[in-house]
């Protein structure tokens, strides 16, 4: 018998594909600028990967977006995804992203454009292959479990 909670209901898997590439757009953009305006900007990321953290990916303001603007337009998506894999993607995101944000405003004027870039190719890689690192994680660490518990 299984301790853990039903999985919720699923998402679209398009959506946070198209978050990650309004993401990856964003963190191209800290790259870009320089001081005050790249700490703004990753800022952003931040907050935005905190909403994603705590109310999952369809919370977000770029799932606002898909949601509004682009699923509309497409047809039913073949299959759904479990949220929890894409929201924990989020909290490394926001750990990442945040470490950079925060040691940037310390000073450490080298952690951003490092902690954007990290991002960026994680980023990078969901929006075009579809291959989400932290949802990789995810499943590992529910293997891990799964194995210590066997």
């Amino acid at each position: 018998m299984s301790t853990s909670s039903p999985t919720p209901a699923g998402i679209d898997p398009r959506g946070p594909r198209f978050g990650a590439a309004l993401t990856a757009v964003l963190l191209v953009a800290v790259l870009l600028l320089d001081g005050t305006a790249a700490l703004v900007v990753l800022g952003v990321v931040v907050a935005s990967f905190a909403l994603g953290a705590v109310g999952g990916v369809a919370r977000t303001w770029q799932g606002r977006v898909f949601a509004t603007l682009v699923r509309p337009r497409l047809a039913p998506p073949a299959d759904l995804e479990d949220p929890r894999p894409p929201r924990f993607a989020q909290l490394v995101g926001l750990v990442i992203t945040g470490a950079g944000l925060v040691l940037g405003l310390a000073g450490v004027a080298v952690a951003v454009p490092v902690a954007a870039a990290v991002a960026l190719v994680a980023a990078f890689l969901n929006a075009v292959f579809g291959l989400c690192l932290g949802c990789e994680m995810y499943l590992l660490a529910l293997r891990v479990r799964a194995a210590r518990t066997a």
